[in-house]
């Protein structure tokens, strides 16, 4: 079995969603299923579409796989590797484009949501095939599993559809991939009450200090119910956070002192605080420990391996297209 998945350089950081939403659940299944080929490719091409500076992109790059690795990526099993230095990925790339409909792609929800920010023209075309890119990125490995969140499903999706229309043009070529959900992380609230996002401004990093970490937890918004008064966990995002970090015993613990009373929600915030520190330290520790050429030198030797499977499968592709004379 081939487990693969990607992670885009669009920041310097991870937050606690980026964790729990893609790091985690890869992890997750790389325990799951120890005899599974793990595949963790560097998103560096979809990242272009939103960032053009190469001092920027390298710096992302480099920093997001460190803290993959510090999360618990296991830099000796996980196939990590540039797909922007293996030609496959964009030959690929321009067979599933010809083969693609215009109206296919209009449906797609990254590109819709695009349309929402900004006027078509002025939307790159990058964006727009997005899905294709992935797609390619998906099927050169005959991958049999995709772990993503539930905003990435479409493009799994996207990646099964082609793959299907290209089997029944030119024959039977491509593996058709399943998506891997972990369905109660599908959504993590941020501080405000919203989807933890970059854009929200409401996340939490794993590499913020303690001083940031604690102020951004005191921002959680609360209701105006005394101490006095029991409260529902369901409708706490203190709460909603809080539980990420808790074992079953922890999490139940809360709740009945949630239900109870005399629980004040200062006392919430300061167990939230002690829980992501709690968290966060050893994750900072490993980060601290893994140097740049680290990464850069594993990058590269793992570049090439993968290179040699995709050229094979490029040579395949080429033959039933018509591309080899």
């Amino acid at each position: 079995m081939r487990i693969l998945t990607g992670l885009q350089a669009t920041d310097y950081q991870i937050h606690i969603w980026n964790y729990f939403g893609a790091v985690k659940p890869m992890i997750d299944l790389a325990n799951k299923f120890p005899d599974a080929e793990i595949f963790l490719f560097l998103a560096i091409m979809h990242s272009f579409n939103n960032i053009q500076e190469a001092t920027i992109l390298r710096r992302n790059s480099i920093n997001i796989l460190k803290l993959y690795a510090a999360c618990g990526a296991d830099l000796s099993r996980f196939m990590i590797y540039n797909p922007a230095e293996i030609p496959g990925h964009a030959q690929l790339n321009r067979i599933l484009t010809c083969i693609t409909n215009m109206g296919f792609m209009e449906r797609m929800h990254s590109y819709k949501e695009a349309l929402d920010k900004w006027k078509a023209k002025e939307i790159n075309v990058g964006v727009f095939c997005y899905p294709i890119l992935m797609a390619a990125d998906i099927l050169l490995y005959d991958t049999d599993l995709v772990p993503v969140g539930k905003d990435q499903k479409q493009h799994v999706e996207y990646a099964r559809d082609i793959a299907m229309k290209f089997n029944n043009t030119f024959g039977e070529t491509f593996k058709i991939p399943e998506p891997y959900i972990k369905s109660e992380v599908w959504l993590i609230m941020g501080i405000d009450g919203r989807k933890m996002s970059k854009s929200y401004n409401n996340y939490i990093w794993l590499l913020d200090d303690e001083k940031t970490i604690l102020k951004r937890v005191k921002q959680i918004p609360t209701s105006t119910q005394t101490i006095e008064e029991s409260k529902n966990p369901d409708e706490c995002n203190v709460y909603a956070i809080c539980k990420l970090f808790l074992t079953s015993e922890e999490d139940e613990m809360l709740r009945k002192r949630y239900l109870a009373w005399w629980l004040s929600y200062k006392e919430a915030k300061d167990y939230l605080y002690e829980k992501i520190i709690a968290f966060v330290q050893p994750i900072q520790k490993r980060y601290s420990e893994i140097s740049d050429q680290e990464i850069i030198d594993i990058v590269e030797k793992n570049t090439k391996k993968v290179n040699e499977l995709a050229q094979r499968k490029i040579k395949e592709i080429y033959k039933k297209v018509g591309f080899s004379l």
